[in-house]
């Protein structure tokens, strides 16, 4: 019998914290990236020092959200006129010019997506427009940024190893080697999920430093990866085999995402909110490739 090895190292199914699907408000319904209970409307509107500037301008603008005065002495608010006094060139067009011209190759996606947010709200509130349907555009245009970035890698068929012969042997000899790297790489004690649970502590706070334990999962995947990649396919699986692989890949890629809340967090968001999607697409591919070898084993009974 084929062995799901995979599957058993890290596979879970689980419905994380963050979730793009309706928001219940009473009274209506919006469509919108939700967090808990909040919607993009609240992280817009969200003033944590209570300084009467919001959080994403202190964030563009290099200040701490947390506190009145970054610089002591000096409120956040006067820090922020001057700037803009600084930056204006004259033209009625302060920091958004500047920040227009940022280089696009130093920009992490939160920047970037924070830049075009700035713009945006800037641009609505000169034009009076600032309103609930600007702000579930917005909250639109986000979930849409998370869920549709592309895959990083992707595997070919002539990146993977075949072999002409589709014998009984063949497979048993693949099947064999797939039972070996399941060996060679045991399961880790730990799921996502368990990492996930102690990443969010409630929906007012998180703990960063629990996506470290995310390391020891990433190199054994992988590791299990190009184990697979040097693992020779009979010819009439290697279209299965190559799937697995590249729903490895996937997997693999929105885990490392995950731990880069600190420094892009939309990044880190996209990779939970397709976690889920990237699981189950490589449980369906490994039930696949197993069913295949199955059925090949048991044509020689």
């Amino acid at each position: 019998m084929a062995v799901l090895f995979v599957v058993a190292i890290f596979f879970v199914k689980n419905n994380t914290t963050f979730k793009n699907q309706p928001a219940l408000v009473p009274g209506e319904t919006k469509d919108g990236l939700v967090y808990g209970n909040e919607t993009l409307e609240d992280f817009v509107n969200k003033d944590t020092d209570g300084d009467t500037v919001l959080d994403w301008q202190e964030n563009l603008y290099g200040l701490d959200p947390t506190k009145k005065e970054t610089t002591a002495g000096t409120p956040d608010s006067v820090v922020i006129n001057k700037i803009k006094t600084l930056q204006n060139d004259g033209s009625g067009e302060p920091l958004l010019k500047s920040i227009g011209s940022a280089n696009e190759e130093n920009l992490s996606q939160t920047d970037k997506f924070s830049r075009e947010l700035f713009a945006t709200i800037v641009a609505a509130n000169q034009s009076g427009i600032m309103d609930q349907a600007k702000i579930e555009e917005l909250s639109a245009s986000l979930a849409e940024h998370i869920q549709n970035s592309p895959p990083r890698k992707v595997f070919y068929i002539f990146d993977i190893k075949t072999t002409s012969d589709n014998s009984v042997q063949a497979f048993k000899n693949y099947n064999k080697a797939l039972n070996d790297i399941y060996t060679k790489y045991p399961p880790i004690n730990y799921t996502i999920l368990d990492v996930l649970e102690k990443f969010m502590i409630d929906e007012n706070d998180v703990d960063a430093s629990a996506l470290l334990k995310l390391d020891p999962i990433i190199t054994q995947t992988n590791k299990i990866i190009d184990a697979m990649v040097k693992t020779a396919a009979p010819q009439s699986i290697s279209a299965l085999h190559l799937s697995v692989i590249n729903s490895l890949e996937r997997l693999m890629e929105n885990i490392s995402d995950m731990k880069l809340y600190e420094s892009d967090v939309i990044v880190a968001l996209g990779g939970i909110s397709k976690y889920q999607d990237s699981a189950n697409r490589l449980e369906s591919d490994l039930n696949a490739l197993s069913n295949a070898i199955n059925q090949k084993l048991r044509s020689e009974q």
